[in-house]
């Protein structure tokens, strides 16, 4: 069975070559510097994965011309059955859309996710945020730190809030509705809201 890393880079794969036929190198390189979950990606972990989806039909594999000057490299290209498979992939809204590596990687391809679609990942994401920023604060609540720890909780806290910020705006543009949702905890009156730090101007 496929390793769930193997299985969002499968997802990545098949949505970077959406746009164009690619090679390996070029791949690679997109997914080193746009995705989150595959920055230190190798070669030797890109190609297996290559080759399954080859083998699955979802991509083909052709040689691009040879120069003078390099080897002719090989460039992968979406088949039709490969689309299938990443409009399959890109409807889905479970559990591990929600989390950090899942989630990410599904941002970066929802311009070809549905909107019924692009919002239950929204809300579930916002509503695991909450989640860790009621964890969060409930530990601050009965635990002491040494200064260190409280700079990093700190850091922690407002990293969560302004995260829970850009999903209500997110949501919003996408429901037309308000950015804050009533009751939750980035909402003024909730009894547990924090507002955010104000820091002095320097003149």
């Amino acid at each position: 069975m496929a390793t769930k890393r193997h299985q969002l880079l499968e997802f990545a794969v098949l949505g970077l070559l959406h746009e164009t036929p690619m090679h390996g190198y070029e791949l690679r390189r997109r997914l080193n510097l746009a995705l989150g979950p595959f920055r230190a990606l190798s070669f030797g972990t890109l190609y297996p994965c290559l080759r399954s989806l080859v083998e699955r039909g979802d991509i083909t594999e052709s040689a691009s011309p040879a120069t003078t000057s390099r080897r002719p490299r090989i460039v992968y290209e979406l088949t039709d059955p490969g689309r299938q498979h990443f409009a399959e992939l890109a409807a889905r809204s479970d559990d591990g859309a929600y989390e950090d590596d899942g989630f990410e990687l599904r941002l970066a391809f929802f311009g070809r996710t549905e909107t019924s679609v692009r919002l239950r990942i929204l809300e579930g994401r916002r509503a695991r945020l909450e989640e860790r920023l009621a964890q969060l604060r409930e530990q601050a609540r009965l635990g002491t730190r040494d200064t260190w720890a409280s700079a990093l909780h700190r850091h922690t806290e407002e990293s969560l809030e302004r995260d829970l910020r850009w999903l209500g705006e997110l949501i919003a543009a996408e429901r037309g509705a308000p950015a804050v949702r009533p009751g939750s905890l980035t909402d003024p009156n909730h009894p547990a809201f924090t507002p955010p730090p104000t820091h002095p101007t320097t003149r």
